[in-house]
């Protein structure tokens, strides 16, 4: 089994790319997605976060209310740090069980935004960096995300910058052309990983 790490900035187009692998036949384990799932109502996830961090972080229906545990964690190194351990251990204990499931001639893609962040480089056969400067970024959380351009900014500033990013790729998919220049450049990857899974 070929196991690969995905990553990018946020607004690079990583989930795109995604996408493009998982329509190939990739199997794409998601951390977001995990993230989400670890901290359902009924959760051990989410009752630790609740003891961490208060009921007013669950919204009316039980759930959690993400922007504002966003806003309490956001900027305050201690409370993410926090945050962080209990999520993390279960998202990668739940993508473990998930790659279990896959078959010794599968590609499987761990989909994580803060690869680089949380220092996991060294985990995989190989890293995708999907890569765009700082003002496509910008450009693309404020016009498809409606986020203000100051908190684009201030989010993509709390990330690993695109050359700690970079440094630790295999593959860089530039995202800075059109969505025909991205295919291609995924086709590209998808050969050489395909090669790679075959040899």
């Amino acid at each position: 089994m070929l196991r690969i790490g995905l990553t990018g900035g946020i607004g690079s187009g990583k989930s795109e790319v995604s996408r493009r692998l998982a329509a190939r036949g990739v199997i794409v384990i998601d951390a977001d997605k995990l993230a989400r799932e670890v901290v359902e109502p009924g959760t051990d996830g989410l009752a630790e976060v609740v003891e961490a961090f208060g009921a007013d972080v669950l919204a009316a229906d039980g759930s959690l209310d993400r922007p504002a545990l966003g806003a309490r964690v956001f900027g305050d190194d201690a409370a993410r740090a926090r945050l962080e351990a209990i999520i993390h251990p279960r998202v990668r204990a739940r993508g473990t069980e998930l790659e279990a499931a896959a078959g010794p001639d599968d590609v499987v893609v761990h989909d994580i935004p803060l690869l680089v962040e949380t220092g996991q480089a060294d985990r995989f056969d190989g890293i995708i960096v999907v890569d765009a400067p700082v003002e496509a970024q910008v450009e693309r959380l404020v016009g498809r995300r409606g986020m203000a351009e100051a908190q684009a900014r201030e989010r993509i500033a709390a990330q690993a910058s695109r050359e700690q990013r970079t440094g630790v790729a295999d593959w860089v998919v530039d995202n800075t052309g059109s969505l025909d220049d991205l295919e291609a450049a995924v086709a590209r990857v998808w050969k050489e990983l395909r090669a790679r899974a075959d040899g």
